[in-house]
């Protein structure tokens, strides 16, 4: 097969990396060709810690992708979460030299391109600008503005911001593992993609993305954008307590959770016991089910609350603003039994469970179709997508310091160049007046 008919998600999570290729069929459905999947190491709440272990585990979910489909990797769409990722709203305008010229594709790019100029706290760096709504001389809520005449284009902007050193680390271990970074896109909007439907995106909907290290939200309304956020726990801390509330060792309690676990206490009998095998010769010990979904009970509360006050941040009480395709929860964290009915009975939303198999082809593996291969396959769909919008342009240039890039955006990518040396130029000045003045001082 030839090269350039086929794309790569790559998703780095906290337990997992999972690599899959695919390609688009004749009906828009996506084809996944293999998947490679290792066990992660060196990755801490969604963060890369240990760069080493990291390109371990890349290289070996990459090479059983690669024996899986027979063919070889090269370019990769990364996704990136964690801790450091916060999100803010930005107004921005331009003011158009041709009033009677209809506003295009290159207008919006440039307003973009002047938000990715903005000045971050020291040690962060914008990740995504996706705008909301427009206004074009003053006319509000214009959704989109292509077409339309007018002298002053606005829009209100969701920008994503991460740490600079958690951004590169990921491009040293895609680098150093043999691979090019094609891009770098927040995991939960990976995720959306492959799970929502736009009738919810539209309706309005939550979605809850639980991973191994953190718990992933994106809310959707009118079909944008509208909230995103990461909090820094995931399935991990629940076994994590099953672990100190049992005492077992971390591969009983991950089975026990998995196997026998329940978010809802009430569903299980007193008299329902579980024997673990003791360590070395010791006796085994017994657990009650009752216990053990109490103790997953305590922690899924805590995670889910959590993400409700998220919810109610974005302001999902006003009328306007209501959610009514209510929360769909995706993730390998989102397979633990009665979950949904906890979500429910917390939050009072509808709730769901979100399979990414609504874009795959009808002859998919079942496995793909799995809530906890979510992020990867949206990362797949995004690296698609820009594989069809990069297509006439040639091949893309090897990047030498990957930047991360709005997806399919090439324009962007000089401008965040641009971007960077005027920030530089400007850093420059400010720490040589710096230096003078504390030159100075002595």
């Amino acid at each position: 097969m030839e090269q350039g008919k086929y794309s790569v998600g790559l998703d780095i999570g906290t337990t997992k990396i999972v690599a899959i290729i695919g390609r688009e069929n004749e009906y828009g459905k996506i084809e996944v060709l293999g998947i490679g999947r290792s066990k992660s190491l060196g990755v801490h709440r969604g963060v890369v810690n240990n760069i080493t272990q990291t390109i371990k585990s890349i290289q070996q979910a990459v090479e059983e992708a690669e024996a899986n489909s027979g063919l070889k990797i090269g370019s990769v769409v990364v996704g990136i979460a964690g801790q450091h990722i916060r999100s803010l709203h930005h107004s921005d305008y331009i003011t158009r030299a041709d009033s009677e010229e209809v506003i295009n594709e290159d207008d919006l790019d440039k307003l973009c391109n002047q938000v990715y100029k903005l000045v971050m706290l020291p040690g962060e760096e914008i990740i995504h600008v996706l705008p909301q709504e427009y206004k074009v001389d003053g006319q509000a809520e214009i959704k989109q503005p292509i077409g339309m005449y007018g002298g002053r284009l606005e829009a209100n902007f969701h920008v994503v911001v991460g740490q600079v050193s958690s951004i590169k680390n990921v491009g040293r271990c895609i680098k150093s593992a043999g691979l090019d970074l094609g891009n770098i896109t927040l995991e939960p909007l990976a995720s959306s993609d492959a799970v929502l439907s736009q009738e919810e995106k539209e309706a309005g909907v939550a979605l809850i993305d639980i991973g191994g290290g953190t718990t992933d939200l994106a809310i959707f309304k009118d079909g944008i954008i509208r909230h995103t956020a990461v909090i820094p726990f995931g399935g991990g801390v629940i076994t994590e307590d099953i672990k100190e509330g049992c005492s077992i060792i971390e591969k009983q309690a991950e089975l026990l959770k998995i196997k026998f676990g329940s978010a809802w206490p009430g569903e299980n009998k007193d008299n329902e016991i579980v024997s673990i095998p003791g360590l070395r010769g010791r006796e085994p010990k017994e657990i009650t089910l009752k216990n053990l979904s109490k103790i997953i009970h305590a922690r899924v509360v805590e995670i889910i609350e959590q993400v409700y006050v998220e919810i109610k941040n974005y302001g999902h009480e006003e009328q306007k603003k209501k959610l009514i395709a209510g929360i769909v929860l995706t993730g390998g964290g989102s397979q633990l039994k009665h979950l949904k009915q906890l979500v429910e009975y917390i939050t009072g939303m509808d709730t769901r469970i979100g399979y990414p198999n609504e874009h795959l082809a009808g002859d998919s593996d079942a496995e793909v179709a799995s809530p906890l291969y979510a992020t990867a396959v949206g990362l797949l769909m995004n690296a698609i997508r820009n594989e069809n919008k990069g297509s006439d342009e040639g091949p893309a240039p090897e990047m030498v310091e990957p930047e991360p890039v709005l997806a399919g955006h090439e324009e962007e990518q000089t401008a965040m160049a641009g971007a960077k040396k005027e920030r530089k130029s400007v850093f420059d000045k400010w720490s040589e007046k710096l230096k003078d003045f504390l030159d100075n001082a002595e």
